[in-house]
């Protein structure tokens, strides 16, 4: 059997040699596998990594992704791809040597059209771990099983996912025109033709979440203003859980708004009421972020406690802020 590996990729310098190797090292007994990495027009070195491993070994090839994106990269990568099984891969990832193994077992023992594992976060120390132990939280990811690394069973999405090449055939290639969140409308425009989603502990990768505030709050900001569009070229979310930070952002604006409009318009008393209602909505939530920070340090350490409010709220905020912008027809 072999397995094609797809990789969208651009200017990786610093993660490309470590996700190469990792691929490199896995357990091959039974199948065969080739690597097609799409560069998004590298310009940082990326290139010249990529052209040294693949002279040393033809199972790696590059081709190229004029489109700079995940969801065109993906679909020059799986249209050149020979293998019966599709897996895909990501830069800012580590996988467990038997990882192309297990997809493939658990994609021929439960029949699903997508396998995968859970979406595993790993920090270094301090902001960077904070960030990480954020992101597997329940109060960060709304109870997304994506993000449950013991949960195995049904799922409305996984992390990368694999597939046989036949459900390309049948439901098509990744949305060219999302720039995020490509993975969940492909894999809503799946079970909407009656495909099914496993999720199993036994793939396991780790992820590296970014290292900065700042650079969380873009990343985020751009899935929340890119869930708008698949929601609105399906009519619906994947899961509801995706337009709560929406909501919680949009009715705090209104609230402030409502509140300075009432003092504008001489209407004291219904300003005040604005005020109460805000003040009362930010106490419950930093009420929450508190208790989701002690109870994440009660797991990983006390010492991550101060950081984690703010980690929550960077996360929350951002992608709601995004969302806000999306349902304005606003873009980052």
């Amino acid at each position: 059997m072999l397995i094609s590996i797809v990789a969208p990729c651009r200017n990786e310098v610093r993660r490309i040699e470590a996700f190469l190797e990792s691929v490199l090292a896995q357990e091959t007994a039974g199948f065969d596998w080739e690597l097609i990495v799409a560069d998004g027009m590298s310009d940082d070195g990326t290139r010249d990594v990529l052209r040294s491993y693949s002279q040393r070994d033809s199972r790696i090839q590059v081709v190229d992704n004029p489109g700079r994106i995940v969801s065109t990269g993906l679909n020059a990568a799986i249209g050149v791809a020979r293998g019966y099984v599709i897996a895909r891969m990501d830069i800012h990832t580590i996988y467990a040597s038997n990882y192309l193994r297990e997809c493939v077992a658990v994609l021929e023992a439960t029949g699903a059209d997508n396998v995968g594992g859970a979406w595993w976060a790993v920090g270094d120390k301090g902001l960077s771990h904070a960030i990480a132990v954020a992101f597997q939280s329940r109060f960060c990811s709304g109870g997304a099983r994506s993000h449950q690394v013991d949960y195995e069973g049904w799922a409305d999405s996984v992390y990368l996912g694999c597939w046989k090449r036949t459900v390309f055939d049948r439901v098509g290639f990744f949305d060219p025109r999302l720039v995020r969140n490509q993975d969940d409308e492909f894999n809503l425009r799946l079970m909407k033709a009656g495909g099914r989603i496993w999720q199993s502990p036994r793939i396991v990768s780790w992820y590296s979440p970014r290292g900065s505030l700042s650079a969380l709050f873009k990343q985020y900001a751009q899935y929340g203003l890119w869930k708008v569009m698949v929601i609105r070229k399906h009519g619906l979310p994947a899961a509801w859980r995706h337009v709560v930070p929406g909501l919680f952002v949009l009715s705090l604006g209104t609230l402030l708004l409502f509140s300075l409009v009432s003092v504008f318009t001489g209407m004291p008393s219904l300003s005040r009421l604005g005020w109460i209602l805000l003040t009362a909505e930010m106490l419950i939530y930093l009420g929450a972020c508190l208790g989701a920070s002690l109870k994440a340090g009660r797991h990983h350490g006390w010492r991550l406690v101060p950081y984690l409010p703010v980690v929550f709220a960077t996360y929350h905020f951002a992608y709601g802020v995004g969302f806000v912008m999306g349902l304005l027809g606003l873009s980052w």
